[in-house]
């Protein structure tokens, strides 16, 4: 047998640098690449060490673990006993990440008569299972698993993110009483020109009981201008509590947005409980989240009051 160290040595240091830099990223870590180099040769090289047999007593856990340590300490630097495990917990858990994820594709591709192929009985009567695959099938398969890694943990932080700006909404007309959640956004600068009062949005859908089946289609379709020629004809009650405030939407001239001035809206926020009378809320045609996590945009003025 033929063993190509050059090629095990390139392609486990190549491994443990991506390992490492998606360490990096799941600790918010700042990323230099001489360091992460220089860590890489340390794994790579202690690959290669483990193919001498005179070096066969490295290939145990205190070895492995040591090398380890060395490796965040090479690539992080130490920073203290706290930071230290964190970063070596995060290695570990990428790491088996990308070797399960490696295997389970191995396994999703292999026909029955491989897996009966590979599968045979130690003297300890252990079963073991061979897994013979192809250097550019493990890069591939790296490649894949690390970006759906990537893609999940972006999504859970956003999320996690996210909940921090979240907020309970209890809006009140008459007897009345609309609650979601909602998700305080320090972006939004949108208020009455005329009477300064700022405006917070929820989805129509929230409504839908109380608004007229036709002034829900036309806010859809952003026809609010035809609800306003139908005042007076059409039965609402709050008719007289309805305005309508002007706002430039993303590559858009000048819309306009259907609101009800309400008796009361209440924020809950950080364990605050905070009443306004002055605010406005505003109808919004479509989904504020596409998963559901709010359906309300909150203007940051209501916390301030």
């Amino acid at each position: 047998m033929i063993v190509y160290v050059d090629l095990i040595f390139l392609l486990n240091a190549a491994i443990d640098g991506a390992l490492l830099v998606v360490t990096a990223w799941t600790r918010n870590a700042a990323v230099r690449l001489w360091r992460i180099a220089a860590a890489s040769v340390i794994g790579g090289a202690y690959v290669v060490m483990m193919l001498v047999p005179e070096l066969s007593f490295m290939f145990t856990f205190m070895v492995k673990l040591l090398f380890s340590a060395l490796m965040i300490v090479t690539a992080f630097g130490f920073g203290g006993m706290a930071p230290f495990l964190r970063n070596v917990t995060a290695f570990y858990v990428v790491s088996f990440a990308a070797a399960g994820g490696i295997f389970g594709f191995h396994y999703f591709f292999m026909a029955s008569g491989d897996v009966w192929n590979g599968i045979f009985f130690a003297h300890s009567g252990g079963m073991l299972f061979e897994m013979n695959t192809g250097i550019w099938f493990v890069l591939a398969a790296f490649v894949i698993v690390m970006w759906i890694y990537l893609r999940v943990f972006r999504g859970a932080k956003q999320k996690e993110r996210l909940v921090t700006y979240m907020a309970e909404v209890e809006v009140a007309v008459e007897d009345f009483v609309m609650r979601c959640k909602g998700l305080v956004d320090t972006g939004n600068q949108l208020y009455d020109p005329l009477t300064k009062t700022p405006v917070m949005v929820v989805e129509t859908a929230m409504w839908k009981d109380v608004l007229p089946e036709k002034w829900v289609e036309r806010i859809r379709k952003a026809e609010v201008d035809q609800i306003v020629s139908t005042i007076g004809s059409d039965e609402f009650c709050w008719q007289d509590r309805l305005r309508l405030v002007p706002y430039r939407g993303v590559n858009r001239g000048t819309q306009f947005m259907l609101a009800i001035k309400p008796d009361r809206v209440t924020v809950i926020y950080n364990d605050r409980k905070i009443d306004t009378h002055k605010v406005l809320v505003g109808f919004d045609a479509g989904k504020l989240c596409s998963d559901d996590s709010y359906h309300a945009i909150i203007h940051p003025m209501l916390l301030q009051t």
